[in-house]
């Protein structure tokens, strides 16, 4: 599975999960995703805006947190996600990487 279609479901959970309450843009290798959840439904463009918090990692370890082969946090203390921002939204974000 490459980039684009770990982003098309990131997309895809985005759309049909409840707002987030905040903005978020994820960093896969060379494409944004950004949800701007402030308002009644997530929205997700590939706008590089500032966000709340900022998720920065590889299509190959977002594939692992999805499929469940990768704890999150042991990522983040690995190195395999850097997390810009609040990392009281990051934690939010289990919804959208299961």
């Amino acid at each position: 599975m490459d980039a684009s279609a770990v982003i098309a479901q990131l997309n895809e959970k985005a759309n049909n999960t409840d707002p987030i309450g905040a903005t978020i843009k994820f960093a896969v290798d060379d494409h944004i995703v950004f949800i701007d959840g402030t308002g009644d439904a997530n929205v997700i463009s590939q706008d590089d805006g500032e966000a709340d918090c900022t998720i920065t990692t590889s299509a190959e370890t977002l594939m692992a947190l999805q499929s469940g082969e990768l704890n999150p946090m042991m990522a983040v203390m690995g190195g395999k996600i850097k997390i810009d921002g609040d990392m009281g939204i990051a934690m939010k974000l289990q919804s959208l990487l299961s």
